[in-house]
Order: structure tokens, then C-alpha cells, then sequence
């Protein structure tokens, strides 16, 4: 298995963290449909949330096998390509986002996302509220989950 290294995504991986968040979501999530083309989605991934500086990536042989975007004590997003998922990798971003915002964190995934769920659970995260989903673009049914220390 390649090494993986996580590091903070630069203006020039735009195009790669929008092309793992989509591939990512196409194959976890078939029931929720995406709300924005694939061509926005590479638009705002490159041109807005990358710039932000907010964005890690996980990159082995030179690919972006995943992303994780920090929003304040939000963590927005955290997506690997499905070749990639069980590989330890979703465990050391959300390690790093616990060190990078020790006084904690909050996100939100969609309730069809058991493994998810799963995931974030293992990871100390706790559901604190549960949607209808009119509060997303989706418009999918989602659970709030935080992480205190």
C-alpha cells in the first residue's frame, strides 16, 4: 500500500478534492440526490471552498485519495475515493480535526448514511439533533453529531 499523507490542499488540487467528493457521494449515497451539477460542484470546490485555505487532503503516489474541509468547529466535509475507504485513512483526518479544534466539533451526514454514523460514533461523535431535511439543499432527512473533549 502506498503512504499517505495528509496535508492542506493548495489552489492547484481544486480539481482533484472536487473529483473525490463527487465520486465519493455518487458511491456512498445512490439515494440522495446531488443538489448542483457535477460542473458546479468542480466550480465551487475549486474557485470557493479550496482558496478558503480550510481543506486537507490525503495523497498517496501522488494522487488525492481524500479531503476533509474544516469550517470553524464544523466539519463540513470528509470524503475518500471508494477505493480508498477502510484503509485508516477517514480515522487520522478526523484525529487531525480533533487536534486541530480541540474545544470540539459538530457536523452533520445524511440519516441513510449508517456507515457514517457508524463511523463518527467509533470516533466519540454523539447525534444531538435529527432533521427533516428541509434545512439542506438535498433536502434529505440528516443528523447533527458533535464532539466535545
Amino acid at each position: 500500500m502506498d503512504a499517505v499523507a495528509l496535508r492542506v490542499a493548495t489552489e492547484a488540487d481544486g480539481a482533484a478534492v472536487a473529483d473525490v467528493y463527487l465520486r465519493s457521494f455518487d458511491t456512498a449515497l445512490p439515494s440522495v440526490r446531488r443538489a448542483h451539477s457535477a460542473a458546479a460542484v468542480r466550480e465551487f470546490f475549486q474557485h470557493v471552498v479550496v482558496p478558503r485555505g480550510s481543506t486537507w487532503v490525503a495523497e498517496a503516489g501522488g494522487e488525492t485519495v481524500g479531503m476533509m474541509v474544516l469550517d470553524g468547529d464544523e466539519l463540513s466535509q470528509l470524503y475518500l475515493a471508494p477505493e480508498w475507504r477502510g484503509r485508516g485513512i477517514g480515522d487520522r483526518f478526523v484525529t487531525l480535526a480533533k487536534e486541530l479544534r480541540p474545544a470540539g466539533l459538530w457536523l452533520r451526514t445524511f440519516q441513510v448514511n449508517t456507515p457514517a454514523h457508524r463511523f463518527y460514533e467509533r470516533h466519540g461523535f454523539a447525534a444531538t439533533e435529527r432533521s427533516d431535511g428541509s434545512g439542506n439543499e438535498e433536502r434529505e432527512p440528516d443528523v447533527r453529531y458533535g464532539w466535545r473533549p
